[in-house]
């Protein structure tokens, strides 16, 4: 039996780590990319190399590389090492992002202007990973790409970078998924919870006790465990084109969190997914 040849970029910490050392757990060999390569290049921590670590501990086979997603060349050029070493890729999983400072007050045009980076390395790094993963997914014969998506892309969270950004890969993930339909390659968004993430540990520090949101955040996990039994799921193809809430596709694969809760839908809170245009549906 063939092991399972993942790719999750922007993995040295966060979503994208806990992501990689689900699928790890899986018993996935797993690429994860990133810039940071020492534990001071980020003053949340993490490392490429880190990653890679925990999920050879895990069961998985974990391998670093360093790659910069704002640099076409070093993207492309990784893509062709999974070639040439593998020949083939099952899984993308689009997680890379340039979200610079922690939440502040004050209005977009108060802050940096680097904000919009997360459109370049968010946005843009997502498609420009696809394009180069696709062939591989391709040559397969079937596949997954997933964009790790939010709440953000209907309701305000962290400026209007963000939403578009977030808002971006949902229609990316189903125009996607229109052109790769015929070759048994799926593309959706998942839309993840609030996170207990370094970076969100940070910007919880910064509030009062009182003031502590009393809301359960997922593990970074989750969202991996989610996709690893999406993709071996029946459903990858059904559902395929679609932005879909984590905790309620983790409801219908019967996929729990670390600790064994199941995390719950903020639906009627934040608001869901647009309906698919019934082009985008199958065998419509």
């Amino acid at each position: 039996m063939k092991k399972t040849i993942a790719v999750v970029t922007g993995a040295s910490r966060g979503a994208g780590k806990g992501i990689a050392l689900a699928l790890g757990q899986a018993g996935m060999t797993v690429y994860v990319t990133g810039r940071s390569v020492t534990e001071d290049d980020s003053p949340f921590g993490g490392t490429v190399a880190t990653t890679a670590k925990l999920i050879d501990e895990a069961g998985g086979e974990g391998i670093p590389v360093a790659v910069d997603h704002a640099d076409d060349q070093a993207v492309a050029a990784f893509f062709e090492r999974i070639r040439n070493e593998h020949g083939r890729l099952d899984i993308l999983v689009n997680n890379a992002a340039h979200v610079g400072e922690l939440p502040s007050p004050g209005g977009f045009w108060q802050k940096s202007l680097n904000a919009a980076d997360l459109i370049t390395v968010g946005l843009r790094s997502h498609f420009v990973a696809s394009y180069y993963a696709a062939p591989l997914l391709i040559r397969n014969g079937e596949g997954l790409i997933v964009n790790t998506g939010h709440y953000g892309s209907v309701c305000y969270h962290h400026g209007p970078a963000y939403g578009a950004q977030k808002a971006g890969a949902d229609k990316m993930a189903a125009d996607m998924a229109m052109e790769l339909r015929e070759h048994n390659v799926a593309a959706i968004s998942i839309w993840m919870g609030g996170l207990d993430t370094e970076r969100a540990r940070a910007y919880l520090a910064s509030f009062a006790p009182e003031s502590m949101p009393a809301t359960r955040r997922e593990s970074p996990q989750f969202t991996g465990r989610v996709i690893a039994a999406l993709y071996r799921s029946g459903h990858r193809m059904a559902l395929s084109g679609r932005a879909l809430i984590g905790a309620e596709l983790g409801a219908l694969l019967d996929v729990t969190d670390i600790d064994g809760s199941r995390p719950l839908s903020q639906r009627y809170v934040k608001g869901g997914p647009p309906e698919l245009h019934p082009s985008l549906l199958p065998d419509s």
